[in-house]
């Protein structure tokens, strides 16, 4: 019925299609960055990548990225399957790629989960589902990272990075702005994550600082 009345619906399936069922990760490790906006994500895998000579990766994937603002715009169960579908894509491109070198990923799965449960949850944190609700678990069929790690900063701090990059806003990033009771549920949706845990980084170091952590955590966590 979508694919009907929205022709990138119907071709985001069309992709969608043509992905194994079941994703096999290849030898490498599988590093993935999660946060809000303007906590550092970009810079952060962009070094990590060239620091392992990776191969970075990002949700939603660069294939159906062009369609993201057209989604964006429909109703929430319309935008969320789409996110949630490019995860699936995006699995398919790191099961290839995590047989060539390590694969470092800007968002994923958690993302899509937390923004959905933090939207469809209004309230305060004590009204989110409790702690060990399924929503919280990590998909059995989506192939899985070695490593998740949760980037956070000062709150307003993170404001001032944004003011300071200028950019225009996403609705999302609008929303966690205007109401910080939706930014708390998101955040605490991150930290609630189970199978794979999201592992906190504090980003309001250098990145020098922030690098030689993560950096750390993934040699520990992660053969290389």
């Amino acid at each position: 019925q979508c694919a009907a009345r929205i022709p990138e619906a119907g071709a985001l399936l069309d992709l969608l299609e043509k992905c194994p069922e079941h994703q096999k990760k290849g030898g490498f490790p599988v590093v993935v960055f999660e946060g809000l906006d303007a906590t550092g994500k970009t810079t952060v895998t962009q070094s990590v990548k060239d620091t392992l000579n990776g191969i970075l990766l990002s949700s939603p994937p660069a294939c159906i990225s062009q369609w993201r603002t057209i989604l964006d715009d429909e109703p929430a169960p319309i935008k969320r399957a789409f996110y949630a579908a490019g995860n699936y894509i995006l699995a398919s491109e790191i099961a290839k790629a995590s047989t060539q070198a390590p694969v470092i990923i800007d968002r994923y799965w958690h993302s899509t989960a937390a923004y959905t449960i933090a939207t469809e949850i209004n309230g305060k944190v004590q009204d989110l589902p409790p702690a060990n609700d399924k929503v919280y678990q990590w998909p059995e069929d989506l192939l899985k990272p070695d490593l998740i790690l949760l980037l956070t900063v000062d709150p307003e701090e993170r404001v001032q990075r944004l003011q300071r990059r200028g950019l225009e806003k996403t609705k999302e990033e609008a929303e966690l702005e205007a109401n910080s009771l939706f930014r708390q549920r998101v955040e605490e949706s991150y930290r609630r994550m189970v199978n794979p845990a999201c592992q906190e980084v504090d980003a309001s170091p250098s990145k020098e600082e922030v690098l030689k952590t993560v950096l750390q955590l993934i040699k520990k966590h992660c053969a290389l």
